[in-house]
């Protein structure tokens, strides 16, 4: 195996990633930069930096990550109605291509030949993380420890850690892991491989059980200009702002909760269990504004090509050639998605209570069931007899 010389490692601080800042200096002899990105994960990043270190790093970037991620990323999915088999709001899957930029950015920055990441062989990350590297640097290359080392397991790591002298919180078991961001945390593994099991109530750590919710109703009215969120309550916001404003609205009434077992993309079904309580008031409003301002056969055609943009964000391909192609389809679908719309949050539900633009398709003067001089109700026969002609035609034996 050829040896790498400079190594960008995208590093968490955690028990996988700080073992493999050591092992990539022991392995390769190689200078290792690690790279924290910020993106909401509501961790110490300069306490992560001073940890990487002190385990042999040659320097650790810090960057905040969180605007684009959030405008680049988060947004443009919920325009798009991307949702990964009918319920993933793919908070985990728009994290990875903003982190993966950045740490090709950063290579190029120190001059280093090489990649490297912490994602197992089984999971999704490791396609998320490495399509984005080839896709926007191919002459690099990636290290992959957990699919290179003779490392099986936990136990291993922790020995590992042990003998040069490494310090890591984590223990030998763990109930489950946890990945999160500014759209929303993830639970996998441990005692959540059972899908019989339910989840413990107290394994969540962002939103009130719903039973436990407000028992009266909150009220909130969400801005939209060409399809992206931009206001709350008639306050304009920035992208991270009007995220985290909503994220607490959400979590306060038990939004966006979901248990669900999904395909993963290396063939397997996995469990997970996510918390997404903005993206959820999000997609609900941006849909109650759709209802008014979208084309019935723009809508057919966003809502067709919808579940492919989900797959392509959970399987790894936002940089690529189709996704470039559907995001500008969406983008064009949007151009009229400007309006408000008004929602009501309560006790793990959204509902929707009111919808409004300047660019709204909605007459009411024609959907009226009163007396009116503007649709003539005749025209529909002539419509229902040509439409009903093929069905009649089916009858003639």
């Amino acid at each position: 195996m050829s040896k790498a010389n400079r190594v960008v490692l995208a590093y968490s601080g955690g028990l996988d990633t700080s073992v493999i800042l050591r092992w990539l200096i022991e392995t390769h002899g190689a200078e290792v930069i690690c790279y924290c990105g910020d993106v909401g994960q509501d961790e110490d990043l300069a306490e992560v930096a001073e940890k990487a270190m002190a385990t042999g790093a040659k320097d650790c970037v810090v960057s905040d990550l969180r605007e684009e991620f959030v405008e680049e990323f988060c947004f443009p999915a919920i325009s798009a109605g991307a949702v990964y088999e009918g319920s993933y709001l793919l908070g985990t899957s728009l994290a990875r291509p903003p982190l993966a930029r950045e740490q090709v950015r950063i290579a190029h920055q120190a001059g280093a030949d090489a990649v490297a990441h912490g994602c197992t062989g089984k999971g999704n990350d490791q396609m998320r993380f490495e399509l984005a590297f080839q896709a926007l640097d191919p002459d690099l290359r990636i290290i992959a420890p957990w699919r290179e080392w003779d490392m099986g397991g936990r136990t291993q790591l922790m020995s590992y850690a042990e003998k040069w002298d490494i310090p890591v919180s984590s223990t030998l078991r763990k109930p489950y892991s946890i990945d999160r961001n500014l759209f929303h945390v993830s639970y996998e593994g441990g005692v959540l491989e059972d899908p019989w099991r339910a989840p413990d109530a107290e394994m969540f750590e962002w939103t009130r059980a719903p039973e436990e919710a407000p028992d009266a109703p909150s009220v909130v009215q969400i801005e939209f200009e060409r399809g992206i969120p931009v206001g709350l309550e008639g306050v304009r916001l920035g992208p991270v702002d009007l995220l985290t404003r909503v994220n607490e609205l959400g979590a306060e009434h038990g939004i966006g909760r979901i248990d669900i077992v999904e395909d993963r993309a290396v063939g397997m079904k996995a469990r997970g269990v996510y918390e997404t309580p903005g993206g959820t008031i999000l997609h609900a409003a941006h849909r109650a504004l759709e209802s008014i301002t979208l084309d019935r056969e723009v809508m057919l055609e966003r809502d067709r090509l919808s579940p492919k943009i989900a797959q392509l964000i959970y399987n790894g391909f936002w940089f690529s050639p189709e996704m470039d192609f559907l995001l500008a389809a969406v983008e064009a679908s949007q151009k009229h998605v400007t309006g408000t719309a008004r929602l009501s949050l309560y006790k793990g539900a959204v509902t929707t209570l009111g919808r409004k633009s300047a660019d709204s398709l909605y007459r009411e003067d024609i959907a009226t069931f009163e007396a009116d001089d503007t649709y003539d109700q005749s025209d529909a026969k002539g419509f229902i007899k040509l439409n009903a002609l093929r069905l009649k035609l089916r009858r003639r034996d």
